[in-house]
């Protein structure tokens, strides 16, 4: 078995764990604020984030296992950007749940939002399934993004 079989899932868990534990350690802060009447249901939110995550992943693999393909140099940018979008992840939750930064968090979830667009652009000519896998999250932070910046006008 490849190791990529086991260190993709185990990074892309990784993200999810610790900003799962930042968000949750803000619930009470964030009920405690207005939301449009829009917001998702935390259910939702919880479902798009792991379909996002098995999405990303399976990207991840599919660039990582066909690598013979392409040069050593394409293949670090791909996975420092993959590395880089993982930070921002857990990053926008630090800054939103954990340190209620939400002017902050706007700005930071364009630039996850720029990341998951520069992967896109970087994967495709390699594998337009796994570049195609990634449209669900760049659409999700769009929205999120959207959300935050509705969020911080309600609250300002």
């Amino acid at each position: 078995m490849k190791l990529s079989y086991i260190i993709i899932p185990l990074i892309t868990v990784l993200t999810a764990g610790i900003g799962s534990l930042l968000t949750s350690g803000g619930m009470s802060w964030y009920k405690s604020i207005n939301l449009p009447s829009w917001t998702p249901a935390g259910s939702i939110i919880g479902a798009i984030w792991t379909t996002i995550f098995i999405l990303s992943a399976a990207s991840a693999l599919i660039v990582w296992n066909t690598s013979a393909n392409m040069g050593q140099t394409r293949l670090s940018w791909i996975a420092g950007v993959f590395i880089a979008n993982a930070v921002l992840n857990v990053l926008w939750s630090y800054l939103f749940f954990n340190q209620h930064l939400i002017a902050p968090a706007i700005f930071e979830a364009g630039i996850l939002g720029l990341s998951v667009i520069a992967l896109i652009v970087l994967i495709w000519p390699i594998s337009e399934l796994a570049a195609l896998l990634l449209f669900p999250y760049a659409g999700w932070v769009c929205f999120a993004t959207y959300l935050t910046y509705s969020v911080w006008l309600l609250n300002r």
